[in-house]
């Protein structure tokens, strides 16, 4: 079992949330309450020791960051509940962080529970909720982080450090600026959703381009991509159009 609170400002949120976790996975979550003040929130981390925490956002006039920065060692899995718009969902999605957007959907919430039994593990959320905090302050900036998930566990990148990344059937190889390799198991379109709107484009069924790092383009039927590293991709004919608007809005 694994034993949770919530921290929530907001009754029928709570109410809301506690149903869906007793009614879907009383079996799995061991929910020992929930505490509607950041002050009562930390006061229950401290004492109850949970290993699951579902947190809201905003939290009266205290933010969940505030809450989190003042535990000294975050040894808990974090789901944030949040009502922030998309560019601050982006952040946690930046981050490898689960939320769940109010009001909460049980299959979300089901989406999330199974996220979390298959956790690498546990000591990740530290690291997560660092990359967290940064891509916050960064929404809109080439500084943002990725979390890459490898066989060890996760390696936080840059996303201004990333020139391509190259699919494999259900792989994908990030080409990083340093010349370093990582080949993870994930998609190619996992990646196109999470870094279109970080001014990448998928220029064919194999390759996403980070638009900033294209060297040259070479005329063709589709056309041929060369980057700053010198590596050469092939722009797919029914990509092209599409492509070249959007290298005219550089």
């Amino acid at each position: 079992m694994i034993k949770a609170i919530i921290i929530d400002d907001e009754t029928h949120c709570i109410d809301r949330l506690a149903g869906l976790v007793n009614e879907h996975h009383a079996g799995l979550i061991d929910l020992q309450g929930a505490f509607q003040t950041a002050e009562e929130g930390l006061q229950a981390i401290r004492t109850l020791h949970p290993e699951l925490v579902f947190l809201d956002i905003q939290i009266h006039d205290t933010t969940a960051f505030d809450l989190l920065r003042q535990m000294g060692e975050i040894d808990f899995d974090v789901i944030f509940t949040t009502a922030y718009d998309k560019y601050a969902v982006e952040a946690f999605r930046f981050s490898a962080i689960d939320y769940l957007l109010k009001p909460v959907a049980a299959d979300e919430l089901e989406q999330a529970v199974g996220r979390l039994e298959k956790k690498i593990a546990k000591n990740e959320t530290a690291q997560k909720l660092d990359a967290l905090f940064h891509n916050i302050k960064n929404m809109q900036g080439a500084s943002r982080r990725i979390a890459v998930p490898v066989v060890n566990g996760l390696v936080f990148v840059q996303v201004s450090d990333i020139i391509r990344c190259e699919s494999d059937s259900n792989y994908t190889t990030l080409f990083l600026k340093d010349k370093q390799k990582l080949t993870v198991a994930r998609t190619l379109r996992e990646f196109e959703e999470l870094l279109t709107s970080a001014n990448f484009y998928r220029v064919h069924n194999s390759h996403l381009v980070n638009l900033a790092y294209i060297k040259n383009y070479q005329k063709g039927k589709g056309g041929l991509l060369t980057m700053i590293d010198n590596s050469q991709v092939e722009v797919s004919t029914r990509r092209k159009e599409e492509f070249l608007k959007k290298l005219s809005e550089i």
